[in-house]
């Protein structure tokens, strides 16, 4: 990839125009266009699996029903996680894999996405001695993984104790009294979810998939789909020698005996200056339990994330998941346990919440929190593989997992998984993103692209101005997200291409500048 292009990468480009030709290419289906993989999702794992296929030389369709990264993609805590808390549970497999995934986003495929996040655990009067050498030997342990998955010490650098002065440097906003340290450790944090799902997504178009939003599965066998295009109501029969459902948590509406076990997370969105400077996020015990914390998370454009919870879900899934005032109550109660400020229910600008799609094993009785996250690979008796569970972290092994299992059930002439060493759009060395010129909050978002996305708001600085006081997003970005990233309308722009939306207010000065992004790119006549 070239670390200086001043566009796109060809043929890595999402817009209006390539879907509806494409979409025009596979209503010729019945004439004999049959393609080799059909994927029905087009989340994380979904589109992992489309870049798996089509880099091992298949022919490829992927379909979602809404947008990439609609789903539970755009709705994590925006962690690469070790794997440390699988490994206090037991669950060794996991762990290793995920410390192994970590180090393949954070060193070869993303890290132009995904760098190294300091967190601080803080001794509080809450947290006892002991569980405060549990704590310590639980991070040790993790940068074993980090060494078992051999991730560069560079990339990671080493967890240690602070002192009370050092922990209150960092996180300046903690209660002093009765502080008596903290616990420095280190993990992987995406610069935004939903814009890996879009690097992942354009890397898969790049080497031939179609990726097509707005196309709904109506009916699914092992033989394709009957789709709808939502943007149309226009019906066509997608034919395929395999099927991938990688539909998340509404995976069990498209395939019968998919039984899900949804748990939601809960993210509160603050004004930054709501809990002062923060050098390093949190880990905050939860009282009563031993191995979960909330998470306060500084994004760099003002706002602060706080989760999560792990409740279970009952009864339909939403398109959206709602934020319980519970969730909401719990969050600022733990929060009130360890900080010197009072975070007030005003105080919560924005709040979203996510549902993963854990597979229901029946024998767990316990809590979602106890349902291993392993992921599982289920094969319908028509032939239709189905996904489910895991994580985001592991987004790049599920897929390699299921297109195994759809080359081996369908004999489909495949060469091996090359995923693991394929950089991203957008990827670079960085030596290389260091010396593109630009501002560091493009390249850390737009990677190697980021001087081409520079360069509209030089070309005209009325896009150059963030969209909303205060963010930092500009009309550039808007552009180019309609123009290379996908995106349809005005929900595709402010809610999943940035994520203005997650502040209602924010969302609604805004409205304005995207739908004058989408009228600068609509094709002309």
């Amino acid at each position: 990839m070239n670390p200086t292009s001043s566009t796109a990468l060809p043929g890595s480009s999402l817009d209006a125009e390539r879907r509806r030709r494409e979409l025009d290419r596979l209503a010729d289906g019945d004439s004999g266009a049959v393609v080799d993989v059909l994927v029905v999702g087009l989340g994380a794992t979904g589109a992992g699996a489309a870049l798996d296929a089509a880099t091992r030389g298949l022919t490829v369709a992927a379909i979602d029903a809404h947008d990439l990264a609609f789903g539970t993609s755009r709705w994590s805590s925006k962690l690469i996680h070790g794997g440390l808390r699988y490994l206090a549970s037991g669950q060794l497999d996991v762990a290793h894999e995920s410390a192994v995934e970590r180090g393949i986003l954070m060193e070869r495929t993303a890290p132009h996405l995904v760098r190294a996040q300091p967190f601080v655990l803080p001794l509080t009067p809450l947290v006892s001695r002991g569980q405060a050498a549990l704590a310590r030997a639980g991070f040790l342990a993790g940068d074993l993984l980090r060494v078992g998955a051999r991730t560069s010490r560079r990339t990671l650098p080493q967890p240690r104790a602070l002192s009370a002065v050092e922990t209150r440097h960092l996180a300046p906003a903690l209660r002093r009294v009765g502080l008596r340290g903290g616990l420095l450790s280190w993990d992987g944090r995406l610069t935004d979810d939903a814009r890996l799902v879009t690097a992942i997504a354009r890397t898969a178009a790049l080497h031939g998939a179609r990726v097509l939003t707005r196309a709904r599965a109506l009916e699914l066998d092992g033989g394709g789909a009957l789709v709808r295009d939502e943007t149309t109501g226009q019906e066509l029969r997608i034919r395929a020698r395999a099927v991938v459902n990688a539909a998340g948590v509404w995976a069990g509406g498209l395939v019968d005996d998919v039984r899900l076990r949804p748990s939601r997370g809960t993210h509160l969105v603050l004004r930054s200056e709501t809990l002062g400077r923060l050098s390093a996020g949190l880990h905050i015990p939860i009282p009563g339990e031993t191995n979960r914390f909330v998470l306060v998370l500084p994004q760099g454009d003002g706002r602060v994330y706080v989760g999560l919870t792990d409740e279970p879900v009952d009864g339909d899934v939403p398109d959206v998941p709602e934020v319980p005032e519970t969730d909401i109550g719990f969050l600022l109660d733990v929060l009130g346990s360890a900080l010197d400020v009072t975070v007030h229910r005003s105080d919560v600008v924005g709040a979203f919440a996510g549902l993963r799609p854990l597979l229901d094993t029946r024998d767990a009785t316990g809590r979602t929190a106890d349902i291993s996250r392993r992921h599982a690979v289920l094969t319908s008796p028509d032939g239709v593989v189905t996904v489910v569970g895991g994580k985001l972290t592991t987004y790049r092994r599920m897929a390699q997992d299921a297109v195994d299992a759809v080359v081996a059930a369908r004999d489909l002439d495949a060469g091996p998984c090359r995923t693991a060493t394929l950089p991203l759009v957008g990827a670079a060395r960085p030596e290389a993103l260091a010396g593109l010129g630009v501002p560091t909050r493009l390249v850390q978002r737009y990677g190697s692209e980021a001087p081409a996305v520079h360069a509209l708001g030089l070309a005209d600085p009325s896009l150059a101005e963030p969209v909303v006081p205060g963010h930092t997003v500009t009309g550039a970005e808007l552009v180019w997200a309609v123009r290379h990233e996908g995106a349809l309308d005005t929900s595709d722009l402010l809610d999943r291409r940035t994520r203005i939306g997650l502040v209602p207010e924010d969302r609604a000065k805004a409205e304005e500048a995207a739908r004058a992004a989408l009228a600068r790119t609509a094709p002309v006549g």
